[in-house]
């Protein structure tokens, strides 16, 4: 039996938890409802827990998993996540022993993301149940640097009988097919999701992502968090990202040196500096612009997005994402 098949899932697919509010309880739970595995996104341990709690409302008894960013995650998180019966927990960029023991011995699974071989079997000698592939084409934060066509067969490998999941450049259900006869036990799928009506990103992010002609990996919103991440372009990145995509070296060598800064400050303390961000100051959080906030933040913020966007070209719901994702 399939790590997706002992969860009753009836479709394969797992939605994304993309952080910062956007993966919030209305997708996760949608997405679960329906079907899928809805995923709740990282914020603040306090929002965090209440999203966790109402998305397993929502769900209506079906699974609902948590996505966790290594270097913003608190323990606080990781009790919300026992407090909540989160089905499933998906580690990205690390694979702390303490945390995946506490995870287990609560009984809940835990997945970490793998862009490599190296990657891949750090997270299983530190107890991870099992692994999420990761091709350099996926949005966000990025532990790989090569296509998923390259970086699956690669983690399957390493993982030997643990179940992988895979992630990266998913928009349909042939992407779905294909990865499972790769021998993936699933697919993950971000980019679909966040334009969805349940999503909880900002209505102008969605349409820029919609009316955007490419996707660039770059290192411009890396404050706190250096590592590389795809995004769609806007006023900052065609500002400062022009000559380099991954963005002027002296803003990525500052961003190195802020990288502690993850760690001590508050998630939700992103938000705040968020608002402070202006396009001739080079020094960007990860934040994203969500539902709510002054659209201006559009084209002062990190647009996350994958390769897919030239696949998808409308805004749905969340069941109806996943019925287009359904082999």
């Amino acid at each position: 039996m399939s790590l997706m098949e002992s969860l009753g899932l009836s479709v394969p697919v797992m939605q994304a938890g993309m952080g910062g509010g956007v993966a919030g309880a209305e997708l996760a739970g949608a997405v679960s409802a329906a079907g899928g595995l809805g995923t709740v996104g990282l914020s603040d341990p306090r929002s965090f827990g209440e999203e966790l709690r109402r998305a397993v409302a929502l769900a209506g008894g079906r699974p609902v998993a948590a996505n966790l960013l290594v270097p913003l995650t608190r323990r606080a998180h990781i009790d919300a996540c026992i407090a909540a019966g989160a089905a499933l927990v998906v580690l990205h960029d690390g694979a702390p022993a303490r945390w995946i023991a506490a995870l287990r011995n609560a009984r809940i699974p835990v997945l970490c993301t793998a862009g490599d071989t190296a990657q891949a079997r750090q997270a299983l000698s530190a107890g991870a149940d099992g692994l999420v592939a990761q091709g350099v084409e996926a949005g966000g934060h990025l532990v790989a640097e090569r296509p998923l066509e390259v970086t699956l067969p690669e983690v399957l490998e390493a993982a030997g009988a643990a179940p992988v999941l895979a992630a990266g450049g998913v928009a349909s259900a042939d992407d779905v097919r294909a990865l499972l006869a790769a021998g993936a036990q699933g697919a993950i799928a971000g980019t679909r999701f966040l334009l969805t009506e349940e999503s909880g990103a900002h209505p102008a992010y969605k349409r820029k992502v919609l009316g955007a002609q490419r996707t660039i990996r770059t290192m411009l919103f890396g404050m706190g968090w250096p590592l590389a991440h795809r995004v769609v372009p806007n006023a900052l990145t065609e500002r400062w990202c022009a000559r380099n995509e991954l963005g002027p070296r002296p803003v990525r060598a500052l961003n190195r040196i802020t990288a502690p800064l993850g760690r001590l400050l508050p998630v939700g303390a992103q938000d705040t500096l968020l608002a402070l961000q202006r396009p001739a100051l080079p020094f960007y959080t990860p934040a994203l612009p969500l539902a709510g906030m002054d659209a201006a933040m559009v084209e002062r913020s990190a647009l996350y997005a994958g390769e897919t966007i030239h696949r998808i070209h409308d805004i749905v719901s969340a069941a109806e994402a996943l019925a287009r994702l359904t082999p």
